[in-house]
């Protein structure tokens, strides 16, 4: 951002540099009046037209950042979606495996359940019910 206004501030100090320099070329010309005032016709178009480049040169240079900005825009905005991908299916597998985990515990549970049924029928010599 700084380049920007160092740019911009260069051309408002190239302006009024150029204004006070013809200001002391006027005080101080040995010419007379019609010369003067041709000079300071032809100073004042050369400063116009260089104007005019240093605009186009800005607004060519602007449209290149701007065009970086969207580019690098576009990239992040991708990168984003990326992640946010890659985090469902990240949480998604987690929560399979936290499913599976759920149905083996439970699995386990109904084996030691059913193993404790029969370990009673057992001892008390009574037919398990199921």
């Amino acid at each position: 951002m700084s380049d920007n206004d160092n740019s911009v501030g260069g051309l408002g100090w190239f302006l009024a540099g150029l204004g006070v320099g013809a200001l002391v070329g006027v005080l101080y010309a040995p010419k007379a009046g019609k010369e003067t005032r041709e000079d300071i016709m032809a100073s004042a178009l050369d400063a116009k037209e260089k104007a005019a480049v240093l605009a186009q040169q800005g607004k060519e240079h602007a449209a290149d950042l701007a065009q970086q900005g969207k580019q690098q825009v576009g990239e992040y905005v991708d990168r984003g979606k990326e992640y946010y991908d890659r985090g469902r299916t990240q949480w998604a597998e987690y929560v399979e495996k936290g499913k599976g985990l759920i149905q083996e515990q439970q699995g386990k549970v109904s084996a030691a359940i059913d193993a404790g049924k029969d370990a009673y029928a057992t001892t008390t010599h009574e037919p398990a019910k199921s």
